[in-house]
């Protein structure tokens, strides 16, 4: 798996990562076979890079993971992990918890360090306090050496430039989910080279879209207005008809943007880890991308209101 730098961190990446969220049966019932095998599958295909978080499965996520890399070389995976969200309304990023938070991480994961930790949808809380107390408290663990290197995750665009602009000076990298897809790039657009400037490393989430660039059934709570999921199922019929199934596109889009250290995807399904790494082997259909861009151009770069109202 090919690598990239995180900004200045000294942190290489592999341009595919390994999300663990499915390990917390975000999605589905998994047994503990499967979060096993999906976790040694991705590190044995190069996506060795892992990000959790406490949200996914109310901490089993993390639970899974300890288990499931136990007796792996720690050097030999990086681990990644959010504080300041715990479940759909429990949202605290005091220094107090962030902590806390940090030191029950460690021992879910079962590791004395944390490559990355990433303030967790920062959109949902009171943003002055990230700058005035969040940050801070994470800056304390880094200089203990418990953590490598910092930063927060959102959705909204106007949150990372509105966190940005107060701790841009102090943070080693960002994540952004949804925002550089076949139909949303806003965010290489709009935010990536504002970190670069930096050196701040810019990772990528969800190429798929929450299933919207599949073939799968589309979630009740997808809250993409319709306009975006009839170009999708017309993007998804165009790729069928040349044979390539959307997700393919969609993940080999998302990994060769060059400013994009990582792209974080997750399955408890071992088969599709082993298919994206076949994916992305091979070359992209320059022809076939061009026409389904298009599709999403009437619908492109549009979203959805995310946290609180104030931070959209």
């Amino acid at each position: 798996m090919p690598t990239r730098p995180l900004g200045n961190t000294g942190i290489d990446l592999p341009i595919l990562s390994f999300g663990a969220s499915s390990l917390g049966a975000e999605f589905r019932s998994i047994t503990m076979d499967e979060a096993m095998l999906s976790t040694r599958t991705a590190l044995d295909l190069g996506m060795n890079f892992i990000d959790t978080s406490p949200y996914y499965g109310r901490g089993m996520s993390e639970i899974m993971l300890g288990l499931g890399l136990k007796g792996i070389d720690r050097s030999s995976y990086l681990l990644g992990t959010k504080l300041g969200r715990y479940s759909e309304e429990h949202f605290d990023f005091s220094a107090k918890r962030v902590e806390e938070s940090t030191h029950i991480s460690l021992q879910r994961l079962k590791t004395d360090y944390l490559d990355i930790m990433l303030l967790h949808d920062v959109e949902y809380t009171n943003l002055n306090q990230v700058w005035e107390e969040t940050i801070p408290a994470l800056i304390k663990l880094k200089e203990q050496g418990k953590i490598r290197a910092i930063g927060f995750s959102c959705y909204p665009l106007k949150t990372f430039n509105t966190v940005l602009d107060h701790v841009e000076d102090e943070i080693d990298c960002v994540l952004s989910y949804n925002r550089y897809t076949l139909q949303n790039t806003s965010f290489v657009t709009d935010i990536v080279p504002r970190l670069k400037a930096k050196g701040i490393g810019a990772m990528n989430a969800g190429p798929f879209s929450a299933r919207l660039l599949t073939n799968a059934e589309l979630p009740a709570w997808l809250k993409e207005p319709e306009n975006v999921k009839q170009a999708a199922r017309d993007a998804a019929k165009l790729c069928a008809d040349n044979g390539v199934d959307i997700a393919q596109l969609a993940l080999q889009f998302s990994c060769e943007y060059p400013d994009l250290a990582t792209t974080v995807a997750g399955s408890a399904n071992p088969k599709n880890i082993e298919k994206w790494a076949e994916w992305l082997d091979q070359p992209i259909d320059r022809e076939l991308l061009d026409k389904v861009l298009a599709i999403f151009e009437p619908v492109k770069d549009i979203g959805h209101q995310e946290g609180r109202p104030e931070n959209n």
